[in-house]
């Protein structure tokens, strides 16, 4: 791989870092403020509500302009927002625009690749940026349970800068400081992602244009036999993904005992799995292969239903790991294909926008059903049951939609030149 390749991956792993880490540090500053249990998955709603409304212009912006400096103003939208909950905004909306910064920053970290890589290097490339990014959720999510720790934060709050004064007299202060800082670290590694030299459209000025373009790639990529599939593939991983987090949280503090620190140290170690598959993936999967690896979904979403019947951590861990491990090793093959797929049929930018549209929609419609869920107090184990089942029913459908598009059109898929 190029040097380039490991700055993209350094500014990405900080970035995701400080998401990770301040989620959780906005989980407890809403359990500080005595906020209904039903607000913390709306934390999520409210972050990625921009993906879904923005679609349309974020792929156009991250298009007409380097990719670093599209990755460098994201990053700056992520501290003003990061420094919002530092002086006392609503946790929901200051991370609604954290959110804003992570919409216009996700087409230019995932269009940098194919701009930056040949396809041939696409799986790889994804394998290491997923592995990184779920390494980044991991001490993202274990740093945010750390800050959050009475007896390690009243130790770092005790330190004495000489002849300066921070400011940052509480907790949660001094959590959101320390994830400003990963926030900073990001925007300098961003400063050094190399131009790929790939010519920029200027930015249409006309908003109605762009909603048109955007829903002329939308409709493009569905119809797209190889590109509806990999889509469909993400859409329900991503959603599933984010859902799970909350699932994850609440289980192991009814079926556990577990407090949120060390409850969401858990939701690292799915993320351990979720590595452990990216890196499998990227070693055994070629482009070719991608779509082999669908009927993972399936097992994924019945492996699920397992955690019902588990209440001691020696045993939550492992099963953790292989839910991870199989979410990461059918998502980052999908994942390469759906780029490779947009990239051909509409340029890099375009195409990611018209991926987080779909997958954040996703995550806007399950978050907001395991809302109402929590809203109606329906136990944790009638969650997992539906969502377990859901995961896999979905996935069925899809490999399904797969085989008939096989019967269908049963000519050979030639990568290589971007015809099937």
């Amino acid at each position: 791989m190029p040097f380039g390749f490991y700055l993209i991956m350094a500014a990405q792993f900080f970035s995701a870092l400080a998401d990770n880490a301040l989620l959780i540090v906005a989980i407890a500053a809403l359990r500080e403020m005595h906020a209904p249990s039903a607000y913390e998955p709306l934390l999520k709603t409210f972050f990625t509500v921009s993906y879904v409304g923005l679609a349309a212009f974020v792929g156009a912006f991250a298009d007409s302009m380097p990719k670093w400096r599209v990755m460098f103003i994201s990053n700056t939208i992520k501290i003003i927002g990061c420094g919002m909950m530092f002086f006392s905004v609503h946790p929901l909306l200051a991370y609604a625009v954290v959110g804003l910064g992570a919409a216009a920053y996700s087409p230019a970290k995932y269009g940098i690749l194919t701009e930056y890589l040949p396809h041939r290097l696409l799986v790889v490339a994804n394998g290491w940026i997923e592995g990184l990014t779920v390494g980044a959720i991991i001490l993202g999510v274990l740093i945010g349970g750390v800050l959050i720790q009475p007896s390690i934060a009243q130790n770092l709050l005790s330190f004495d800068f000489p002849y300066i004064d921070t400011g940052v007299e509480t907790i949660s202060e001094m959590a959101i400081s320390f994830v400003g800082g990963f926030y900073m670290l990001a925007s300098v590694f961003n400063l050094y992602v190399p131009d790929t030299g790939v010519d920029h459209k200027a930015l249409h000025k006309n908003p109605w244009y762009l909603i048109r373009e955007f829903n002329h790639c939308l409709a493009l990529l569905w119809r797209d036999r190889l590109g509806q599939i990999s889509l469909a593939v993400t859409t329900l991983f991503w959603g599933a993904g984010a859902t799970l987090q909350f699932i994850v949280i609440k289980w192991a503090e009814v079926a556990l005992k577990l407090d949120l620190s060390k409850a969401s140290m858990l939701q690292g170690v799915v993320a351990v799995g979720v590595a452990l598959g990216a890196i499998g993936a990227a070693r055994m999967i070629t482009l070719r292969k991608s779509l082999r690896v669908i009927p993972l979904g399936i097992a994924m979403g019945l492996i699920v239903l397992v955690m019902n019947f588990v209440q001691h951590i020696w045993l939550a861990v492992p099963l953790l790991i292989i839910i991870g491990a199989l979410s990461g090793f059918f998502v980052v093959p999908m994942n390469a294909l759906l780029q490779h797929r947009g990239h051909i049929l509409m340029g890099a930018g375009h195409s990611i926008a018209v991926q987080n549209f779909n997958e954040n929609l996703s995550i806007l419609m399950m978050t907001g059903l395991y809302y109402l869920m929590v809203k109606i107090d329906l136990s944790i184990y009638w969650v997992i049951t539906l969502f377990g089942l859901f995961v896999s029913a979905s996935m069925l459908l899809v490999k399904r939609r797969h085989e008939a598009n096989q019967r269908e059109h049963d000519d050979v898929i030639h990568l290589d030149d971007g015809t099937h």
